[in-house]
């Protein structure tokens, strides 16, 4: 396990500074997740024209998990075709 940045990074979120212990090395990440976060809100929050941040960032919070669960949807489909096309390798090879 990578050790923790004690100064940890400080990020933007909602037009607030925040800052966050991070393992070293996963600066760039946790701040490209960051923006990610801040962009989604802010176009949910102008698209819908909610004006309550909570309310705003729960729904950027549960589009995310869409997100997540249909990419790990997709990456479940994507392993089961690559065992059959390893499946089918292995059977021409052995056939051979």
């Amino acid at each position: 396990m990578s050790p923790t940045n004690p100064k940890g990074i400080k990020v933007e979120i909602m037009g607030q500074q925040h800052q966050f212990a991070c393992p070293d090395g996963q600066e760039p990440a946790l701040n490209e997740a960051a923006q990610h976060l801040d962009k989604l809100f802010w176009d949910i929050k102008q698209r819908s024209g909610i004006r309550n941040n909570d309310r705003a960032l729960l729904m950027t919070a549960l589009n995310l998990s869409h997100e997540l669960a249909l990419a790990n949807q997709k990456l479940e489909q994507n392993q089961q075709e690559l065992n059959a096309l390893i499946s089918t390798v292995n059977n021409a090879l052995n056939n051979k």
